[in-house]
């Protein structure tokens, strides 16, 4: 994909401009919460997305002023399985398509608007990157309406801020605001919400300064080998590493370095 081209779908929104992909779960009127169809939708763009190669980065955020995410939608129309079989029937790649994904090899950004509760928060989980408004709340609240955060949500949160902070939240189902969760180190930046878009831009603006065939190797390094010692990750031959140290865009960085001006990444 090239240039900017939107795709709109009744429950998921797809806009890509310059190599970045917004999607935006657009179901305002319930808080942004997932059903089954929205989750098909989902799998949908991010296995899109996977096999363009222009793609950059991906923005994931919810429509509204309320809501990124509040987890799988509860309402009486919506839930027609017990726990187990929402357990039987797990998704590989967790709540979204994306809490628990290692395919989609570029950074991820978490654009916290609001509320991003049980799965939504799982969906922060998934992500690289992740800016909140002063006014986001975040927790896996599933206990407190006697489920469980079964996406990744627990696994994850506990090997991503110290013990005691992660079982704080986990065995309250509470929710903790978007500076507390940036103190546990789960968030990279908070600002008022009406510059939350100039929040991700910037950072936009420092992934667009790398090299994309060296964060594809990056983002493959990270998500692939996070089952091995340092020693053993480091000898593992990943298609995106290969690919990143014989690149032009190898070559092109040395080059703009030795002639002091800024590199024009080819992504090839």
């Amino acid at each position: 994909m090239t240039g900017s081209t939107t795709e709109n779908g009744d429950d998921v929104l797809l806009t890509v401009d310059d190599g970045v992909a917004t999607v935006t779960i657009n179901r305002p009127h319930v808080l942004n919460a997932v059903d089954g169809p929205t989750t098909a939708r989902l799998n949908g763009i991010w296995e899109q997305l996977e096999r363009d190669d222009g793609i950059r980065a991906v923005v994931v955020t919810g429509a509204g002023p309320k809501a990124f995410c509040t987890g799988a939608d509860m309402t009486a129309t919506a839930v027609d399985r017990t726990g187990l079989e929402y357990w039987a029937e797990l998704d590989a790649n967790g709540f979204g398509g994306l809490s628990l994904r290692t395919t989609l090899d570029v950074p991820v950004i978490a654009k916290v608007n609001g509320y991003a509760l049980g799965g939504g928060m799982e969906i922060v989980l998934g992500a690289d990157i992740v800016v909140a408004a002063d006014s986001a709340r975040f927790g896996l609240t599933e206990p407190r309406v006697g489920r469980l955060a079964l996406d990744g949500g627990i696994h994850q949160l506990v090997r991503r801020v110290p013990y005691t902070q992660a079982m704080g939240l986990l065995l309250t189902g509470r929710k903790a605001d978007a500076a507390e969760m940036q103190a546990m180190g789960l968030v990279n930046e908070v600002v008022p919400a009406e510059e939350l878009d100039a929040a991700v831009d910037r950072w936009l603006d420092q992934i667009r300064a790398c090299a994309p065939t060296s964060l594809r190797a990056v983002k493959q390094m990270v998500t692939r080998t996070a089952h091995l010692t340092a020693a053993e990750a480091r000898g593992l031959r990943l298609p995106a590493l290969m690919d990143a140290l014989d690149s032009k865009d190898s070559a092109e960085g040395v080059l703009a370095f030795q002639e002091k001006r800024a590199p024009v990444w080819s992504g090839a």
